[in-house]
């Protein structure tokens, strides 16, 4: 790809960001489909907060949530009770804990004790969650405390429609959208990253920038993609397309920066997470299907006959 120029690298990776977009987009129509849009973005939302460890775990409550509905409505403790339950994370050792643990872990006990029995047969065991290698940010404790805030809204799904609606200019895409998804977290939370962890001097939101691009650009703006397609709406769709090619980049993981290697023979700096998102979908359509000597990868032939066309219409499968 060095051999491009820079425009064309650009274009390139655009068309494969596009594809990356209707693909997640069709996987939750099909989502929709059998369990409603709503239940769709739920379940995309929580495996967004899973990360590749503990997606598993994390839809499965999400599947969950019908019976946690059925309890009826409550506060924000009250749903972070109901999913610290259900996942098995919420320890019943209170005096195992330190003083600030224990104090929210009673109040979290107080609405849990009611309903734990009906939904015995729900519950996962701790064991199926991995902690290895995780950051204290990242514990699926608190991505479940803050799952419980946003349920607790109400209208959360109806505060992103106005936040789609709304125009915003490129510099403030993120920004916006973190106005919505970042809570202000209860007193325990505020300043701890674990249950077991030290009281932390500085505030510890339960959601940063980084997570922020990463529901943006795996759930949210794909869900609403599958939505307006389902519903022919043709004003909405470029401006999710827009806003899709548009955001700032995210921090870069191992597999980009292996395949910038790859592809374009050195480091090279991706200006937004589409472009991130159009190299990982070379990725996966050609380089995880070749061995890691690249012998016989077809990439490379498709991409000078690529350049041969007027237009330089679309490479990938």
């Amino acid at each position: 790809l060095s051999k491009l120029t820079l425009d064309s690298q650009d274009n390139l990776l655009r068309q494969a960001a596009l594809v990356r977009l209707k693909t997640k987009s069709e996987a939750f129509t099909r989502l929709a489909h059998c369990h409603g849009w709503d239940a769709a973005l739920w379940r995309g939302l929580f495996r967004a907060l899973g990360y590749k460890h503990n997606t598993w775990p994390m839809q499965n409550l999400a599947e969950r949530l019908p019976a946690l509905r059925a309890l009826g409505p409550t506060n924000s403790c009250g749903w972070q009770a109901r999913l610290l339950g259900l996942s098995g994370l919420l320890t019943d050792d209170l005096p195992g804990q330190t003083p600030a643990a224990r104090q929210h872990l009673r109040q979290l006990w107080n609405h849990w004790w009611r309903e734990r029995d009906t939904l015995a047969g729900h519950q996962l065991p701790k064991t199926l969650w991995r902690f290895a290698g995780l950051r204290p940010a990242n514990h699926p404790a608190r991505r479940l405390a803050l799952l419980g805030h946003w349920l607790a809204y109400g209208d959360f799904l109806a505060r992103l429609q106005i936040w789609l609606e709304t125009d915003s200019p490129k510099t403030k895409l993120a920004s916006t959208l973190t106005e919505i998804l970042q809570v202000k977290p209860d007193k325990f939370w505020l300043h701890h990253w674990t249950f077991k962890s030290a009281r932390q001097s500085k505030p510890c939101p339960l959601i940063g920038i980084t997570r922020i691009t990463d529901l943006a650009i795996n759930a949210i703006l794909p869900w609403f993609h599958a939505r307006a397609r389902a519903g022919k709406n043709r004003t909405l769709l470029p401006r999710i397309e827009n806003r899709y090619t548009s955001w700032p980049p995210a921090q870069d993981n191992s597999v980009l920066k292996l395949a910038c290697q790859r592809l374009f023979g050195g480091p090279r700096r991706l200006s937004s997470a589409a472009h991130q998102q159009g190299l990982l979908q070379i990725v996966s359509d050609f380089c995880d299907h070749v061995p890691a000597t690249c012998n016989d990868c077809p990439f490379p032939a498709l991409i000078l006959a690529w350049q041969s066309q007027p237009k330089q219409q679309s490479i990938t499968p």
